[in-house]
């Protein structure tokens, strides 16, 4: 299963995303993908700020992970390890989270306090 693209954009950077809205998008996630290309990701859209959750379980693909406030400001980054079912859980409630191919951020020279547009403008 896989979602229109749409552009995001992240510190001047622009993404193109799968954008998981509904419980069901947002459990399966990037599970049982094998790649992702480089401006690539997936970003998921929660109904409130609260503390997420994520793991890479069936995930194949490293990640990174960028956990977004409502304010549509980083947080928090993580890289994750595929098929790592430990969870990586946000120290804050968030609204938002980014996953994209592990390292992205570095690569990109995005970090937290930077700010994230969705659509981008």
């Amino acid at each position: 299963m896989f979602l229109s693209l749409l552009p995001l954009c992240v510190a001047g950077e622009t993404l193109m995303v799968e954008v998981a809205r509904s419980f069901e998008e947002r459990r399966r996630g990037l599970m049982f993908r094998d790649t992702l290309l480089e401006n690539q990701g997936m970003l998921f859209i929660f109904p409130y700020p609260q503390r997420l959750s994520f793991w890479m379980k069936n995930t194949y693909i490293p990640l990174s992970l960028a956990y977004i406030g409502s304010d549509w400001v980083i947080k928090e980054i993580y890289d994750l390890q595929p098929l790592d079912e430990r969870p990586v859980i946000s120290q804050k409630p968030v609204m938002y989270a980014l996953e994209v191919t592990q390292g992205w951020f570095r690569r990109h020279a995005v970090g937290v306090g930077d700010t994230v547009k969705f659509p981008c403008k």
